[in-house]
């Protein structure tokens, strides 16, 4: 049997460059429109691509996608105190879930889209072949009327990446191709980032459309190691708002003894 030739063999829809996974039509760019409100069209989704190095791509024909978290809190009460909650004591986190539907390419699956050798690239077929996980980047791309809230209007489609005060510093500019002179010489819009670290799939599904549907679909959920900013450093004292210490506003139970409510005294039980 004679050799197949791949030479000059190119895979459009998993050709990861210029921060996209795909080369094809298929990912070519529209135009969204300007809002205050966030959009869909203004969700960027980048994991790594099989065969694209170390950078994160931008997947492509994502139908859904939403990330969820849960913490416990444990009531604390007293014995004599009567019905009373004493303090909320919150537990440990529970790990962020993620999930992913994305249509189904014949050069490209889900597997290929997040780094792992799978379709036509390798053997991945099942959860059980992950050796190594992958990470997640979420950008929300802000609209031009933003952009000039946060910079003004000379510098509303020129972003500069984010405030130097060391804790604004989660988001970056997003460069866009200049097609005519209205934006200057250096078009971009400021981009938030949020970065889902080290996830490993737990569940994944082909789903097989009926027979007057024509679009294959795989989903799949993911838990997630660790979530950040992309810039900030995270520890102990991290600036996470409602801090009475440094003058935020705060529950009045942590505001100071001056702010608390006085209570008469009593050997009342009630």
């Amino acid at each position: 049997m004679a050799t197949p030739k791949t030479s000059g063999f190119t895979n459009p829809d998993l050709s990861p460059a210029n921060g996209v996974q795909g080369s094809s039509y298929l990912y070519q760019y529209g135009t969204t429109p300007n809002t205050r409100v966030a959009m869909s069209q203004k969700i960027r989704l980048l994991t790594p691509a099989y065969g694209g190095g170390q950078a994160l791509f931008q997947i492509g024909l994502v139908a859904d996608f939403s990330a969820s978290q849960s913490k416990g809190n444990e009531p604390v009460r007293g014995i004599g105190f009567g019905d009373h909650v004493a303090e909320i004591v919150p537990t440990v986190t529970d790990p962020v879930e993620l999930s992913i539907t994305r249509s189904l390419m014949y050069l490209s699956n889900i597997w290929q889209a997040t780094g792992y050798a799978g379709g036509i690239d390798g053997p991945v077929r099942s959860l059980k072949h992950h050796r190594w996980p992958f990470d997640l980047e979420h950008q929300l791309v802000f609209s031009s009327l933003v952009d000039a809230d946060l910079y003004g209007l000379e510098n509303a489609n020129n972003s500069d990446a984010g405030k130097k005060d060391g804790f604004h510093q989660g988001h970056k500019a997003l460069q866009y191709p200049k097609l005519h002179g209205d934006y200057g010489n250096n078009p971009a819009h400021s981009v938030l980032i949020t970065m889902y670290e080290a996830c490993w799939w737990t569940s994944w599904d082909l789903t097989n459309q009926t027979a007057d549907g024509g679009v294959l679909q795989e989903s799949g959920s993911a838990a997630v190691t660790d979530v950040h900013d992309y810039a900030s450093v995270y520890g102990e004292f991290l600036a996470s708002g409602n801090d009475p210490t440094i003058g935020q506003y705060g529950s009045i139970r942590f505001a100071g003894t001056t702010n608390i409510p006085t209570q008469t005294a009593s050997t009342s039980l009630t």
